[in-house]
């Protein structure tokens, strides 16, 4: 079951107490409409003041108590004129990010009220957003969740901890973090940690537990393709007791994200971690549900900060991926790579049956002499939002990619992903941007999404964080 945004939701009032007392019912109207109808998305938890602020008293004392009962973002409600100094006390100790939220109520001066409080918290330099109308109407809602979506997302990432295990993979600058940006934007510790550990962690998972992942990916997989020399019985337990290593480490280290170097010494001298990125990726492995733990191979760092917003905004499995060919005939992106699309995006579903049905395992070779599974399948079609965190002259953006995967039929989806990657996991992106203006302006050879639209969520998080948005559209 998904975690719910915890919401603080504080309403202003009149700072003469007569006036209050003659519009408190008009503001707790419009306050227990907005809790109702947010409550009501199945995504909110309201946590809700006590008292409506009529004096400095009741402003700091329920901020303090939004922080203390878990808000993650706050909500100033105006519905009446409120006297604004309440809101820059408030914001002093409720939980940011703030939404200046203003009902329409024509009789009296909500949005007058939220101008001021505005105005004054610009003139102290605190963040905040604006919004005005109806919370039933569905254009109004959308925004509001948007920003409800970002903030939490930007409020939980402050503190938490990346892995990256390995260095630098294969050249690739765009893949390494610069943890002093990361620390100063983000909140974001780094922890770097030997690929070694994953070697040697793995020799210490039992045998029994590894043959009984083995044994329930052949029996929920759509096949597992042995050949005797690259992908072998013995070379899938070694991948599974890889993931349960690395599981282990996530655990022990307290992490919250990570990223696997894999290429070269891995995939040379050990063994592929394509079911170990795969499944960490998934919400559930062979011994049951787990949260999905963002994982990027090629230790692409700024791959796994991307994912990780993604994951915390959309709450749902992210996709990494290389942007591997332009397939001019039907004007679609195949987006291909070698472990990391989580078996999530085969049909699009959190029961592993569903998509564990319409994924094969293969071998890895060539570029991969160590052998293992390379995880198989097709992204289900809909609509989706890809994008990338990049650095231009020390500047993070975030380049979003709207779109849709599409589905051509199992055979025709087959015959193109044959064609260009017979034994890795495909996704055919239709873009809404022209594919000469995508090669222009992307500026990295790994891609990230989720299904559904947060366009707005992102850009929303780019504000929030100071960073730029860019929309290919």
């Amino acid at each position: 079951m998904k975690q719910k945004y915890r919401v603080g939701l504080i309403s202003f009032s009149d700072g003469r107490e007569y006036v209050h007392k003659e519009l408190e019912g008009i503001v707790k109207k419009f306050e227990d409409e907005i809790a109702k109808t947010l409550e009501e998305t199945g995504e909110v938890e309201v946590i809700r003041a006590k008292e409506i602020v009529w004096k400095p008293s009741i402003a700091k004392k329920e901020a303090k108590r939004l922080a203390e009962e878990g808000a993650e973002v706050t909500i100033f409600n105006y519905a009446v004129w409120a006297f604004p100094h309440f809101t820059v006390l408030a914001s002093k100790f409720a939980p940011g990010p703030f939404l200046l939220f203003s009902n329409i109520n024509p009789q009296y001066p909500g949005m007058v009220a939220m101008l001021s409080a505005a105005g004054a918290l610009e003139q102290d330099g605190t963040k905040h957003y604006r919004m005005w109308g109806s919370i039933k109407d569905e254009k109004v809602l959308r925004k509001v969740m948007a920003f409800i979506r970002a903030g939490s997302a930007y409020k939980k990432l402050r503190g938490q901890r990346y892995g990256v295990f390995g260095g630098r993979s294969m050249g690739m600058y765009t893949a390494v973090p610069n943890v002093d940006l990361w620390n100063k934007i983000f909140g974001v510790d780094v922890e770097h940690i030997d690929q070694f550990e994953i070697v040697r962690r793995s020799q210490l998972i039992p045998d029994e537990r590894a043959k009984k992942g083995r044994h329930w990916i052949e029996e929920k997989a759509k096949a597992v393709h042995y050949d005797g020399k690259y992908l072998t019985p013995e070379k899938l337990e070694l991948q599974i007791k890889s993931y349960h290593a690395v599981r282990e480490i996530v655990e022990e280290m307290e992490l919250d994200f990570v990223g696997i170097k894999g290429q070269l010494e891995l995939t040379e001298h050990f063994v592929t971690m394509d079911v170990t990125e795969a499944f960490l990726n998934d919400p559930y492995d062979w011994e049951g549900e787990h949260e999905p733990i963002v994982c990027a191979t090629e230790a692409d760092s700024d791959g796994a900060l991307t994912m990780q917003i993604f994951k915390l905004i959309a709450k749902t499995p992210v996709l990494f991926a290389d942007v591997r060919h332009y397939v001019e005939e039907y004007d679609v992106l195949d987006l291909c790579n070698s472990g990391n699309h989580a078996t999530y995006f085969a049909a699009r579903s959190f029961n592993p049956d569903e998509n564990m049905k319409k994924v094969e395992f293969y071998p890895q070779t060539f570029y991969f002499p160590a052998g293992g599974a390379a995880v198989k399948h097709i992204a289900a079609p809909g609509k989706v939002t890809l994008g990338r965190l990049t650095r231009e002259d020390g500047r993070y953006r975030f380049t979003v990619v709207p779109g849709e995967f599409v589905d051509f039929g199992e055979e025709k989806n087959y015959e193109i992903a044959d064609s260009i990657q017979n034994n890795w996991p495909h996704a055919f992106l239709k873009m809404e941007t022209p594919i000469d203006e995508f090669l222009a302006k992307y500026s990295s050879n790994h891609i990230h999404g989720v299904y559904g639209d947060y366009v707005e969520e992102i850009k929303t998080f780019c504000e929030i964080a100071g960073i730029d948005f860019v929309l290919m559209k």
